[in-house]
């Protein structure tokens, strides 16, 4: 979000030439690149069960390396109170590589240079995308163009006129490939830098309609995805891949979307995210102008024109956010035998874990409130955590709250 003690600096004006303006990013993130060891031990990782972004983000943290956090996993679920969780094999990350160069896909992981900075400010960010096409409009400025399947004609030539407007501002639009909307934006941005985010891998067309789109894109813009090449969609992965399209993106503008609606989804994800809601108003008669409607009453930015765009993000591009993940960043700069200069033990028994299980109920809770409940140091409970969610027993949530996984019934 803008910080309101800043100035607010004059928008950018458009050249004479008709060139793209140029936009500042955020200050970089710390970063290193990884070797093929690190990369096949953090793609393990991030396979193995229980290991989802945020307890991914925390094992690299405590352990300082993905391969430390790999041998520790086994201990850690059993003192967690569950059984050994099922680790990723050495052969099947190595085929996943494989199968994603055969299908020309990149794997970037968070640190590494070429990785989305506004992404890696979401919390937790995912650990690790596949990428093709021109990987530096990764980390060019984005705004996300977003709207209805069944987009009517004007609300498509309202997409492509914006996407061309913001294109030529100096911006990469990203969306999400499907019909209507996302598609025209897609199209009309295809000069200026266009990113499609995909609910499969990277290798999978959806629809099937946009398989030609799909192409250009991978050649002309650049596909995005944390799925696994061959993976196919599934109704609960489109959430999944709304986070990411409003986490690469400084705004979302919503053109058209019914009352209940996908569309609404990544709106919701991008203020939660600190991201600008951008809303067109259409005519109250019009279903697919209810969720906008809706999101201009409850706080989107309302506008008619790319300029009301441009001049709402101009004051956001000061290096301002905050950078994650410097303790993975050191940790992995640093050689093997300095990651670690004190090697982190396991806790010496399971009372830590059953006792900060015990603190634990159904309500999310951050490590504040169990230290205070449990007595214990903020560390002890950090690993305590870990176990916990290794074993299957703990529900990590957004703001670094925890509770009891839903399905659990007590300790084991």
């Amino acid at each position: 979000m803008r910080n309101p003690s800043q100035p607010a600096p004059k928008p950018p004006q458009p050249t004479a030439s008709g060139e793209p303006r140029s936009v500042t990013m955020p200050a970089p993130l710390p970063q290193a690149r990884l070797d093929d060891r690190q990369r096949l031990a953090c793609l393990r990782l991030i396979r193995s069960d229980n290991v989802g972004p945020a307890t991914f983000r925390a094992l690299i943290n405590h352990f300082g390396g993905a391969e430390t956090a790999l041998a520790a996993l086994p201990e850690l679920a059993r003192r967690g109170g569950g059984r050994a969780p099922r680790i990723c094999t050495a052969d099947r990350a190595e085929a996943e590589l494989a199968r994603a160069a055969k299908v020309g896909a990149q794997p970037i992981f968070t640190i590494e240079p070429g990785y989305p900075p506004l992404l890696a400010e979401i919390e937790p960010p995912p650990p690790m995308l596949y990428v093709r096409g021109r990987l530096e409009l990764m980390t060019r400025p984005m705004v996300a163009i977003v709207g209805a399947r069944d987009g009517s004609a004007a609300g498509q030539t309202l997409a492509r006129r914006f996407a061309i407007a913001l294109g030529r501002a100096g911006y990469v639009v990203a969306s999400g490939l499907a019909r209507g909307i996302d598609g025209a934006a897609h199209e009309a941005a295809m000069a200026t830098g266009t990113v499609a985010v995909l609910a499969g891998g990277i290798d999978v067309v959806y629809p099937p309609e946009h398989a030609d789109l799909h192409a250009r894109i991978g050649v002309a813009g650049c596909l995005v995805t944390e799925m696994p090449p061959g993976f196919t969609p599934r109704g609960q992965d489109f959430p999944r891949r709304n986070r990411i399209i409003s986490g690469v993106s400084f705004g979302v503008l919503v053109v058209e979307a019914a009352r209940r609606s996908g569309t609404l989804i990544t709106a919701r994800m991008a203020a939660e995210q600190g991201r600008e809601v951008f809303a067109i108003p259409g005519h109250p008669l019009d279903p697919r102008a209810e969720g906008t409607n809706h999101l201009l009453k409850t706080g989107a930015i309302l506008v008619t024109e790319a300029e009301d765009i441009i001049t709402a993000l101009a004051p956001m591009h000061a290096p301002t956010l905050p950078l994650p993940m410097r303790t993975e960043v050191q940790a992995l700069e640093a050689p093997p035998a300095a990651a670690a200069p004190h090697p982190p033990t396991l806790l010496s028994g399971a009372s830590v874990a059953e006792r900060v299980w015990s603190a634990l109920g159904a309500a999310p809770v951050d490590i504040d409130v169990l230290g205070r409940a449990t007595g214990f140091p903020a560390r002890e409970i950090q690993v305590a955590l870990l176990e916990l969610d290794l074993a299957g027993r703990l529900t990590r949530h957004s703001r670094h709250l925890v509770s009891r996984a839903i399905e659990e019934g007590g300790p084991h």
